[in-house]
């Protein structure tokens, strides 16, 4: 299973997604996209219903969201989209900062050049939706940027623990960024690249470190959690 996601999150591609995959991305685009509001109940019938499959494909997918804290499981009332607090921000950006300089200072150590070259790759991916205007992928994309930083930091440990908190700042960023405050600067990610390929440790790490406190700084939380919304309205694009 982690297997199928870091394909879908880390190497975009037309490949088939497994049904629970198609799942979990469209509930984070919607989320992303702030089609899907936090509170939002996730009906096992209804989204059984909106996909064409079985509950036991939607079981699993609520049972990965609700893994990384994206979706809360609620006993005797079902799943929920998880509604984070201020703390809960906080907490998860400087836990990204914490292990993402370890990860950064990795991938200054061991990036070959075929890894630069799939994150070049990547970065004109991200440019690409960022020209579309397409936010829900933006905000994947730039998910994904961060997990390939890891996969080249080459320590599955780090990137297992990155995997979760990249899917709960989406959530975040989804729920209460500031209109595009919390997307990337159109240099940013190709400025980090640029001082991994040149080796310069101490660039990249403080050009990660300022990255995610950009994205933090854009997080603005107010005294009311987002209004809930009809679920089939919101994931009626992305439903097959």
């Amino acid at each position: 299973m982690f297997l199928a996601r870091d394909r879908w999150l880390c190497n975009l591609s037309t490949m088939e997604k497994p049904l629970e995959t198609i799942i979990v991305d469209s509930i984070l685009d919607a989320i992303a996209d702030q089609r899907l509001h936090a509170g939002t109940k996730l009906g096992e019938q209804a989204l059984s219903d909106l996909f064409g499959c079985n509950r036991a494909h939607v079981r699993r997918a609520l049972g990965t969201l609700t893994a990384y804290h994206v979706v809360d499981h609620l006993p005797n009332r079902g799943a929920y989209v998880a509604t984070p607090t201020p703390q809960d921000a906080r907490d998860v950006f400087q836990a990204r900062r914490a292990i993402e300089t370890v990860i950064c200072r990795n991938a200054v150590r061991q990036a070959t050049s075929e890894d630069i070259a799939a994150l070049r790759v990547h970065l004109a991916q991200e440019a690409l939706a960022r020209g579309s205007g397409d936010r829900s992928a933006a905000v994947r994309l730039s998910r994904g940027f961060h997990l390939l930083l890891g996969r080249v930091g080459r320590n599955p440990v780090l990137l297992r623990y990155l995997e979760e908190l990249t899917m709960r700042s989406s959530l975040i960023i989804g729920l209460y960024a500031t209109g595009h405050g919390t997307l990337c600067a159109d240099d940013e990610h190709t400025r980090i690249t640029d001082a991994i390929e040149a080796r310069d440790m101490d660039a990249a790490q403080d050009l990660l470190d300022q990255h995610l406190r950009h994205i933090e700084a854009g997080i603005r939380f107010g005294d009311d959690a987002p209004v809930t919304g009809a679920l089939s309205m919101a994931l009626r694009r992305d439903a097959r």
